[in-house]
């Protein structure tokens, strides 16, 4: 929760002053409370006496020890997409039978991994990777899914869009002899365990009928499958892109809403098509943090061009990449002056060596000076977890707030650890 006291914006009851402080600035700071409440909205809505129901949460967005111990405790299952990713979650003390491993990559290595571990399921993406996996030995059962282009494109940056006819991602639903030549190649391995399909459509979705498009597809899809090969699918997994709010213009369809329209949605398929549906999965990772979690900087210089006001921080496209990947829109406010008037249109810059780095092109500030500290909100998702080492600049801190009180959950990295990998000899 947010709120102003004296001039000073405070976050989960604790002042970003103090923050900024204690441990310095760039700063990502998350609203412990807020991710445990969406992470128990989408708990308690997506629910149905029709079918089991499993929310996985994305860890690509966030992911930190803190964090998987978070998702544990709140009981939600874990997506990961690489052999770091399922590290970090088995140093949590994760539970493995509740691991989801994507990846369209996966190298031998994380294959094996991923069994020794005893991830409960995989997804498979290509032929290749089918026949892989199935060459490995054994200790568990493990459920296999595997991931189906749709060609359902949600509205959304193109960097962004998973499911176009030439996405890198899955299988293309047409091409259903070689789908039918991957589930043969996993179910020949008698350890794995063929349960059905996944797909994924995209990220930062405002329109129900982009989900509605996503079933309806999937249900002719499965039916289809099941005329070919003569055995059921229980699973589905209908991947994320559940929306979060960066700017004013965001409108997100709330939690209960998306839950209930995709439940009611599979309902209608599996009555429709004959299915016999048993699981469904949905994959939040945004939607869970974005809005949970914000970076603080100090302000440091300013300049006037001929055409525009430059407010510039102390960190930049080295903390948050999405503005200059993808156009991403952020709004910020100064932290130490919460109710003064707004008078000035300006652009946040960082101080990356590159003319791309800029935060927000356009937002209206106080008159910023040297010393004033910076919020930009909505920087749960991707900020850290695609932080750079770019200029040699640190990787910030990640603190968790709640009711009055601070924890560091990832320390700030120094100087030393820029170098800690270097051998230093030169031929």
């Amino acid at each position: 929760m947010k709120e102003v006291k004296n001039n000073t914006l405070y976050i989960g009851n604790v002042s970003t002053k103090e923050l900024a402080a204690q441990y310095g600035t760039p700063l990502y700071i998350y609203d412990q409370a807020l991710i445990e409440q969406k992470m128990d909205d989408f708990k308690a809505h997506f629910v149905s006496s029709d079918f089991e129901t499993n929310v996985v949460y994305a860890s690509k967005a966030f992911l930190c020890t803190a964090m998987a111990k978070l998702v544990k405790k709140h009981g939600l299952y874990m997506d990961v997409v690489s052999g770091g990713e399922l590290y970090v979650a088995a140093q949590a003390g994760f539970d493995m039978r509740h691991i989801v491993f994507h990846g369209n990559n996966k190298s031998v290595q994380e294959l094996e991994m991923a069994v020794r571990y005893g991830a409960g399921t995989i997804v498979i993406d290509n032929e290749a990777e089918a026949r892989e996996l199935a060459a490995l030995s054994f200790e568990q059962k493990i459920n296999v899914l595997l991931r189906i282009n749709p060609g359902v494109e949600a509205h959304t940056h193109q960097f962004i869009v998973t499911a176009h006819v030439d996405s890198k991602f899955g299988i293309l639903k047409s091409d259903t002899e070689t789908i039918r030549s991957i589930i043969d190649t996993i179910e020949s391995n008698e350890a794995l365990s063929f349960q059905g399909f996944h797909a994924h459509i995209g990220s930062q979705i405002f329109d129900k009928n982009a989900f509605r498009a996503e079933i309806e597809t999937m249900g002719s899809f499965i039916k289809e499958m099941i005329n070919k090969t003569g055995r059921s699918f229980p699973a589905l997994d209908l991947g994320g892109g559940f929306a979060a709010v960066y700017t004013k213009e965001d409108a997100p369809i709330p939690i209960d809403e998306v839950c209930a329209l995709l439940i009611d949605q599979c309902s209608l398929i599996n009555e429709k098509y004959d299915l016999h549906l048993k699981r469904l999965m949905i994959e939040p990772g945004r939607s869970i943090v974005a809005e949970a979690g914000s970076t603080l900087y100090t302000v440091g210089f300013t300049k006037i061009t001929p055409h525009k006001k430059y407010v510039f921080v102390d960190g930049g496209m080295s903390d948050n990449i999405r503005p200059a990947l993808y156009q991403a829109a952020y709004d910020a406010d100064l932290t130490n002056r919460m109710n003064d008037k707004k008078t000035e249109t300006v652009c946040i810059a960082g101080k990356c060596c590159e003319s791309g780095d800029v935060l927000i092109e356009k937002t209206d500030l106080p008159c910023a000076v040297t010393g004033d500290q910076l919020i930009v909100y909505t920087t749960g998702a991707y900020g850290y977890s695609m932080a750079s080492r770019y200029n040699m600049l640190c990787v910030p801190a990640v603190v968790f707030v709640k009711n009055g009180r601070s924890s560091l959950v990832v320390r700030r990295q120094s100087f030393e650890d820029l170098i800690e990998r270097d051998e230093g000899d030169i031929l």
